[in-house]
């Protein structure tokens, strides 16, 4: 995969919300957009099935399977990985145009692929999104009614193992159960800190 960096300006920032399915990041978000204009969230593609509660072109980009090895094969993502046996992929040209506007591009991805946008934007701002324990995790996967017990102990397995590799994103934020302003208030802050460090960079630069 061609790794080539968009165009963007120098106090630019790309920000991952990532964590084990559960932890609430579709809501988070939703919410810190509404919050902050300057943000625009890059939607993934995705080979999985729609669910009820979700918009194609909002949600995500949902693809057939062969659609999406068309795009592989095209070089049309940034990043790409097999997610639950699904594939999932950051378009190129979503975050290039996101960039082009002036505008903070914000990815909501799974745990290997935050590693590998860090590759690629090392100035990235990755925050790991994680619901406190795997207790509160399991209570929130139950209350979805969407997975089969055995669906269910696979997410929990690999909450365990991307749980292993929060040490490698910048800020870990617990998304407490029915606090969801102050979790997104908190992102708002962490992300506030870091443009005033990108543009006392830029100043010295």
């Amino acid at each position: 995969m061609t790794q080539v960096s968009p165009k963007r300006t120098a106090a630019q920032m790309l920000i991952v919300v990532s964590g084990p399915s559960g932890a609430g990041k579709d809501s988070v978000v939703r919410l810190l957009l509404e919050r902050e204009p300057d943000l625009v969230f890059v939607v993934t593609t995705t080979t999985r099935p729609m669910r009820a509660d979700e918009v194609d072109g909002r949600d995500y980009f949902f693809v057939s399977g062969e659609e999406f090895l068309r795009r592989i094969e095209a070089d049309e993502f940034v990043e790409y990985a097999l997610v639950y046996g699904e594939h999932k992929g950051v378009s190129r040209k979503e975050v290039e145009a996101a960039l082009e506007k002036g505008k903070d591009p914000v990815l909501r991805i799974d745990v290997q692929g935050a590693a590998r946008i860090k590759r690629l934007y090392p100035n990235a701002l990755l925050i790991f999104l994680t619901p406190g324990n795997e207790a509160e995790l399991r209570a929130r996967l139950d209350a979805r009614e969407t997975e089969t017990h055995v669906g269910l102990e696979r997410r929990l397995a690999t909450a365990r193992e991307e749980s292993e590799r929060r040490e490698e994103f910048d800020y870990q934020v617990v998304n407490q159960r029915d606090d969801l302003e102050g979790t997104v208030k908190l992102i708002q802050g962490i992300i506030s800190a870091e443009r005033a460090q990108v543009r006392a960079r830029t100043v010295e630069t």
